[in-house]
């Protein structure tokens, strides 16, 4: 894959900047949707996921048997046309658990991806919000463009193994040819397949379809929690609607203030720290590390095994074979948790020995392939939501004359990072900003958590989105951790904040740290 996700997390940062008619179109207080804000939802139980949204059994019962439910609901394909033609957005909840008299309302959950499904994402992560459905029905979606809501369809699952194995950090003209001509195909294919719903899947709708939602569920504010790109999502909608904003939580936080081309540079940086920590903590277990015996000579050898590859691929999962960029693919993957160093570890000692099936399982998880050899839509609509929202377009000229500061920021992450910037070339749809606008001024307080050792989304992007949301907004919030993301550290003093604002109001003191 030409990039690790742009999770907004990775080549970061959308447009946010509404076009003078999108604003007179539907203002703050303007809830002049048609029939549309008067929806009702029918809910039912929840059927299997389909292909695009990763495919897989239907959501087993919550703890105590109650079912998850899921339900369709209606918002417009332009938002410039309300009252025009109709897609439908795909809906999961969870019912409150708690007396009627405690309930809050709804709390809307999107977890990132850009492209993850929310529909299959809240019932996977369930049981780690067990004590905030006490309070409020727990509510998640796929957004416009992702899942079953209208899903960005681009090349067959054929064509995207292909893809995915193409060497991704050229090395001479013929292979930067190769590489320009795979995506331009790539980009062709998603017009010709969705050009339809391609202008009209950037954050700013999908910030008004919040909105809708909202006002469907019954609630008068948005009471909302966001995680990596989810929280770019959410600084869109406290912008567009800062009166609307209710108790709202970011983590793993988005750096509004970057460009693509910064934000892929400062992911370089976090997956090489990442990879730092990782390679200090093989070596510093009691047990002898298996991948190196120091943690410099853990980082050379991972260097050596990818220069091997982008030469000599060893067999994967038959009969497909590992390369190179595969290989950094999987990489990336494990550096996104702790939790996964493990497999990292078991993957590198795996692959020295000419075996490269972990390293594969782990990038075919990044990409959204299953067992069965079927894609999920999430790196189309990763792709289209990004080339959407990013106004920049990137030239082989422009990565060339990056390269030496994505190098500098990671021998090992830097060029992959870089080429990655190509991806929107010759998009169908112009982007819409160089960054997001996340001023909120008067909206209610938004706890923003940083994580120190956040690969994809690092530490800084938190203090700048405090700032960029303004006084009196941002309340931030760090965890001295590992990892994409703080709540599902289990981090008690994390959690206690957490829940001490969305159950109970009470705002931490801004700088709060926890370790």
């Amino acid at each position: 894959m030409p990039k690790p996700f742009r999770v907004r997390a990775a080549a970061l940062t959308v447009s946010a900047v509404l076009l003078p008619a999108l604003l007179a179109g539907c203002g703050e207080d303007d809830d002049s949707d048609g029939d549309l804000t008067r929806q009702e939802l029918s809910w039912k139980d929840c059927p299997a996921p389909s292909e695009a949204q990763g495919g897989g059994s239907a959501p087993s019962p919550l703890p105590g048997g109650a079912a998850w439910q899921c339900a369709t609901m209606k918002a417009p394909l332009d938002w410039d046309d309300p009252e025009g033609d109709t897609i439908d957005l795909a809906l999961i909840r969870a019912r409150t658990s708690g007396p009627a008299k405690d309930r809050i309302g709804s709390l809307i959950f999107n977890f990132g991806g850009p492209g993850g499904s929310g529909v299959t994402a809240l019932p996977a992560f369930g049981d780690d919000y067990a004590i905030l459905r006490t309070r409020y029905d727990l509510v998640s979606f796929d957004p416009r463009g992702v899942g079953r809501s209208a899903p960005v369809i681009c090349q067959d699952d054929r064509q995207l193994d292909a893809y995915f194995e193409q060497d991704a950090t050229p090395d001479d003209g013929v292979e930067r040819t190769e590489l320009l001509d795979s995506t331009k195909e790539f980009n062709a294919a998603c017009e010709d397949n969705s050009g339809r719903i391609l202008p009209h899947v950037r954050t700013t709708d999908t910030a008004r379809d919040l909105d809708l939602m909202r006002q469907v569920l019954g609630d008068d504010r948005l009471h909302y929690f966001g995680i990596s790109y989810g929280t770019e999502l959410g600084g869109v909608y406290a912008h567009l609607f800062p009166k609307r904003v209710g108790r709202a939580v970011f983590d793993a936080v988005v750096d509004p203030t970057q460009n693509p081309e910064q934000g892929s540079l400062g992911q370089a940086r976090g997956f090489q720290l990442a990879l730092d920590n990782y390679a200090e903590h093989c070596v510093s277990q009691i047990e002898e590390c298996p991948v190196g015996d120091t943690a410099q000579n853990v980082k050379d050898r991972i260097a050596r095994l990818l220069k091997d590859l982008d030469s000599k691929p060893i067999p994967g999962i038959l009969p497909r074979e590992l390369t190179q960029t595969e290989a950094t693919n999987g990489i990336v993957q494990a550096l996104y948790s702790q939790e996964f160093w493990e497999f990292l570890t078991n993957g590198l000692e795996q692959a020295y020995d000419g075996d490269g099936t972990i390293l594969m399982v782990l990038s075919d998880s990044m990409n959204g392939r299953s067992e069965n050899g079927r894609y999920s839509n999430l790196v189309p609509a990763n792709a289209a939501i990004n080339c959407a929202d990013d106004r920049p377009r990137y030239t082989t000229e422009d990565v060339e004359r990056s390269l030496p500061a994505f190098r500098a920021a990671s021998e090992l992450f830097g060029d992959y990072l870089a080429w990655g910037m190509i991806s929107c070339t010759d998009w169908a749809v112009p982007g819409a900003a160089d960054h997001p606008d996340v001023s909120a001024p008067g909206a209610a307080p938004i706890l923003v958590i940083g994580n120190t050792g956040d690969p994809a989304t690092p530490y800084e992007g938190a203090r700048k989105m405090v700032r960029a949301l303004g006084e009196g907004v941002g309340v931030e919030l760090t965890y001295r951790g590992q990892g994409h993301g703080a709540y599902d550290s289990k981090n008690r003093c994390v959690r206690n904040a957490v829940h001490g604002y969305l159950l109970d109001g009470k705002v931490p003191a801004a700088g709060t740290v926890c370790s």
